[in-house]
């Protein structure tokens, strides 16, 4: 089983290294590539002013976050949740530098995330994809048709949620998905046993792929394996 927790952070401002605190954690759950039902989302009280830019992201106040816990009260939790799952995170330097402050902070410094799990950082993975075009959460719902329509503010598990979705499309989830379901309605009808294909009388037409074409595959294939801790199956086929 290949188990990934897609996670995002909102936090009181930009450089935790200037005292700035984490606000919300929210966490979507993969399982062999597919979304469970299984999500991790807390608000947090930071115990510090949030600075105004911060709080025109994702609108969220010191009075909202006055009685919610503090991170050292949910540590546990939350590392339970995450557990050894490869972390997928759209730009992890940002977010793994909050959350391991806030470990620091309440002295779990035998758990640093940028040491104890794979992280995959899919801003980093877009600009592989996509160089020179913008690659923020927004543009790549856009690019890949994920609906964000109800992302008037930031917010953690709202982002998690698209970001899950937006992972799984970027390296090639949503194909999988919609072969699934064919082969799955297709298996009703087909017939049982391995079948020949009369190929008499047809007049096949074979275009070689050109270099430029098998140099894109083979990149394709080299984002796959980095994305996928199984690497590409086709690599796998092929050996």
């Amino acid at each position: 089983m290949m188990r990934q927790v897609v996670l995002d952070t909102e936090t009181t401002g930009l450089d935790w290294q200037k005292g700035h605190r984490i606000i919300e954690i929210g966490c979507v759950e993969l399982v062999n590539r597919r979304k469970t039902d299984r999500t991790y989302h807390q608000y947090l009280n930071p115990e510090r002013a949030i600075d105004e830019a911060a709080q025109e992201v994702h609108g969220l106040s010191g009075e909202d976050l006055a009685d919610k816990p503090l991170f050292a009260d949910i540590a546990d939790d939350f590392l339970d949740f995450v557990g050894d799952a490869e972390l997928i995170i759209h730009n992890a330097e940002f977010d793994v530098g909050f959350l391991d402050n806030e470990l620091r902070t309440v002295e779990l410094t035998a758990r640093q995330l940028a040491e104890s799990n794979t992280i995959l950082d899919t801003l980093i993975l877009a600009r592989q994809i996509h160089p020179g075009q913008r690659n923020s959460l927004d543009a790549l719902c856009r690019r890949y048709t994920v609906d964000n329509s109800r992302r008037d503010l930031h917010g953690a598990l709202l982002d998690a949620r698209l970001l899950a979705d937006v992972y799984l499309a970027m390296t090639g989830g949503q194909a999988t998905l919609l072969l699934d379901a064919a082969d799955g309605a297709a298996s009703q009808h087909r017939p049982k046993g391995r079948q020949r294909v009369d190929r008499s009388g047809l007049d096949l037409v074979v275009v070689d792929a050109t270099d430029e074409e098998l140099r894109q595959h083979e990149v394709q294939l080299d984002l796959l394996d980095n994305a996928s801790p199984a690497g590409a199956l086709w690599r796998r086929l092929k050996s």
